[in-house]
């Protein structure tokens, strides 16, 4: 689905996600063939894909429901080991509302990172790291001007991004919440002796 939220891009952004040509213009009888006229690409989804996007339309709000519910839950049980400076966690401020799009930690540095998903991957927890920064990706690092971004690479070595869909259960959240307290307890313990 895209939202355009300018008029003015609506036409265009038709004729790109119609391969580059007027074909809905064609159907709708504003012309009497269709070509190309512009670049574009498949970007049309299959019928059945289409029909899973307007089953999660109809159940939007539920929906909704469920992934706040979740990262409300993730919130709650991780907000001591975050008061205690053990990783940061998402906070929503005051002038805005959450979506539940993910829920993530960022962590002190790269090796904590790695060596958190690996414990959570130990215990069968499919935790993963974000995006890789973009002005170190291939595609734009001879674009970048070569300016630091020390916070887009802080992020992108630090974040972990929890499990998080509308069917992961109560035990399972409490499963990611206790292995994830588990290991900062080991290693606020091991770092004690």
């Amino acid at each position: 689905m895209l939202v355009i939220n300018d008029d003015k891009f609506i036409k265009r952004a038709e004729i790109i996600r119609e391969k580059g040509t007027n074909r809905s213009a064609f159907f709708r009888g504003e012309t009497d063939k269709y070509g190309w006229v512009d670049i574009g690409s498949s970007f049309l989804p299959s019928d059945i894909i289409a029909a899973f996007l307007f089953a999660q339309l109809e159940n939007l709000e539920d929906i909704q429901n469920r992934r706040k519910y979740i990262w409300s839950k993730y919130s709650e049980g991780l907000k001591e080991l975050s008061e205690k400076g053990a990783f940061k966690i998402p906070k929503t401020p005051n002038y805005a509302t959450n979506n539940a799009h993910m829920f993530y930690l960022v962590c002190k540095d790269i090796e904590e990172r790695s060596s958190l998903i690996a414990k959570l991957k130990k215990s069968n927890i499919g935790a993963v790291f974000h995006y890789l920064s973009l002005h170190k990706s291939p595609f734009y690092k001879d674009k970048h001007d070569g300016r630091k971004l020390p916070n887009c690479d802080n992020y992108a070595n630090c974040l972990v991004r929890l499990p998080f869909y509308y069917e992961l259960t109560e035990e399972e959240i409490e499963r990611v919440i206790n292995t994830i307290s588990e290991f900062y307890q080991n290693k606020v313990t091991t770092e004690l002796q």
